[in-house]
């Protein structure tokens, strides 16, 4: 995110950076970490594993339904914001 001015400046969206060792002022991020960690333990070499298992996981977390999205899953409400159908 060296460049992250340039991104502001192109897309109106700021950005914001976390304060160091804060974990709540990144829900989000931390509840992803939680989540994958049902399928990678903290540690594992993600080497070992397949871009096929990889995009398996990937595909099994985009469509789990989330409390923080009125439930509708990361895949639908991305879908939803880009105006895909």
């Amino acid at each position: 995110m060296g460049r992250h001015h340039e991104f502001t400046l192109a897309t109106d969206i700021p950005v914001y950076f976390c304060d160091p060792a804060s974990p709540w002022q990144r829900g989000s991020n931390e509840n992803t970490n939680g989540l994958l960690r049902q399928y990678f333990p903290k540690g594992t070499d993600l080497r070992r594993y397949d871009r096929a298992h990889l995009d398996a996981v990937a595909d099994q977390l985009n469509t789990r339904p989330r409390k923080t999205l009125s439930w509708q899953t990361p895949a639908q409400r991305l879908h939803e914001l880009l105006g895909v159908k």
